[in-house]
């Protein structure tokens, strides 16, 4: 079993998974997945009953069951009961959950979307060799990243757009004045952690690309981090509305997203599993409520 870790999610709830090497599968934590689809506030004794009731009538869906050693919230690592996809299928269906569709159609099919095909590229970056031949802070590095996360997804993927884009109310850089910006950026200092803030804000409001800028601008900053001071952020640090509260808020005030970052430094840039979550939380970051 190798220490290849995924956190997903599904409507806010944490799905926390583990790869199996040997099998070429995905383990998934149950515990998680009854969270998920049930409003019980105790999901670990809900599935204790389910395992002891499934046992009694016979059925042989616990026998499949493996305990895995999974990362908690208290930041441990404690053996936690898990299926595989195919047995985590049967058992959202013999749990009583109006969310039992819902969850399924998530679950089965999401890797098959353009988010779930550009994750599985993601996971790949820090094995690929790429990002340590990067110059970082720059344009083109940010373009490299792109074209790997959304290449053969998007027929733009590395490409500068030629045409303005906005987000709520939010007007990112017009068109044609976006390659004037984005030289004023990639010559902008990137030597100190306040500079390579003010940087990937800056780099933000250019937003560079058609689709998928947060996810590869997220990674660019890493990557400026750590190559600068030797550090990186654990993304899984910084919450969801937090982050999207702050980066918008930016634009006028960037107090808040320099100490959500700030507080979230690491110096676990070479640590395969904060990338991995990385990967996790920033695609989370995207997903719309």
């Amino acid at each position: 079993m190798q220490n290849k870790k995924s956190i997903r999610f599904y409507k806010d709830h944490e799905v926390r998974a583990i790869w199996d090497e040997e099998k070429s599968l995905w383990w998934f934590s149950i515990v998680d997945i009854v969270g998920a689809i049930t409003d019980s506030p105790n999901p670990r004794k809900y599935w204790s009953v389910l395992k002891t009731r499934l046992k009694k009538s016979g059925n042989e869906l616990t026998t499949r069951c493996s305990q895995l050693k999974m990362t908690a919230a208290d930041g441990k690592q404690y053996a936690t009961d898990c299926f595989a996809q195919d047995d985590i299928t049967q058992l959202v269906r013999v749990i009583p959950s109006k969310k039992t569709a819902d969850f399924l159609d998530w679950f089965v099919y999401s890797d098959n979307t353009i988010d779930g095909q550009s994750k599985k590229k993601a996971y790949t970056l820090l094995e690929s060799g790429l990002l340590d031949d990067m110059r970082p802070g720059t344009v083109k590095s940010l373009q490299q990243i792109h074209a790997f996360l959304f290449g053969g997804l998007y027929d733009f993927a590395g490409k500068i757009r030629t045409r303005t884009i906005s987000k709520g109310n939010t007007i990112f850089c017009l068109a044609e004045h976006l390659h004037q910006y984005l030289q004023t950026v990639e010559a902008m200092p990137d030597s100190t952690f306040d500079e390579i803030v003010n940087k990937y804000i800056e780099m933000n409001m250019a937003h560079p690309f058609m689709e998928g800028n947060g996810r590869s601008m997220r990674i660019w900053l890493d990557l400026m981090l750590k190559k600068r001071l030797g550090l990186c952020i654990d993304w899984s640090k910084i919450g969801k509305r937090d982050y999207l509260d702050a980066m918008t808020e930016s634009k006028m005030n960037d107090a808040k997203i320099r100490e959500l970052l700030r507080r979230a430094l690491t110096d676990k840039i070479d640590d395969r599993e904060t990338f991995m979550k990385g990967i996790d939380y920033s695609y989370y970051y995207e997903q719309e409520e």
